[in-house]
């Protein structure tokens, strides 16, 4: 009577392991779409519920205990150096894995420099229209009643703001051009 309760009993857990089972008989009807290491451990997997399922057949089955104890101790065995090769495969694909990384970086393209080119340009545009108002500002306060006063106060801040927002506008091609690639094209 024992043999059939833990029978009933290891059927039902071989039953309910089908979360990890199912994935792993997925992983590797995949084939070669995964990594061996995944492979491998989806063969670990399958081999230990296959391992509960042979012992609760077994334990139904036969008489003595020590068919179903060894059958689980092959199990086991198996069960566990196929997982100490997946982890020993998982670990090569890693360290490659890594060192394509590493050589990919070597010829990674220089840093965003949109966020400078974009804080040298309103930088330059603040500059030009600050010195503007200051040189308008100057021009009004020394010569108030001079005839000429009027156009210079016109002339002169606006000269200078095109000058700044032409230096802006070199500046900021300037910093597209270094972050273009040998054809000329932003990536």
């Amino acid at each position: 009577m024992a043999q059939a309760v833990l029978a009933l009993g290891a059927a039902t857990v071989a039953a309910a392991g089908c979360v990890w089972y199912l994935p792993a008989l997925a992983d590797l009807r995949a084939g070669a779409d995964r990594p061996v290491s995944r492979r491998r451990a989806a063969a670990a997997c399958l081999g230990g519920w296959t391992t509960v399922g042979v012992v609760a057949v077994l334990l139904l089955v036969s008489e003595a205990w020590w068919v179903p104890s060894g059958a689980a101790v092959a199990g086991v065995a198996v069960t566990l150096g196929l997982r100490v090769r997946a982890s020993l495969q998982r670990r090569r694909e890693s360290r490659e894995t890594a060192r394509q990384w590493a050589e990919l970086r070597k010829d990674q393209q220089p840093p965003d420099t949109e966020p400078v080119r974009t804080a040298v340009v309103a930088l330059l545009v603040g500059c030009g229209l600050a010195l503007a108002v200051i040189a308008a500002t100057v021009m009004v306060v020394v010569q108030p009643g001079h005839c000429m006063a009027g156009w210079a106060v016109a002339a002169v801040p606006a000269m200078i703001v095109a000058l700044f927002l032409g230096v802006a506008a070199v500046s900021g091609r300037a910093f597209r051009r270094h972050r273009a690639d040998g054809s000329g094209r932003r990536p």
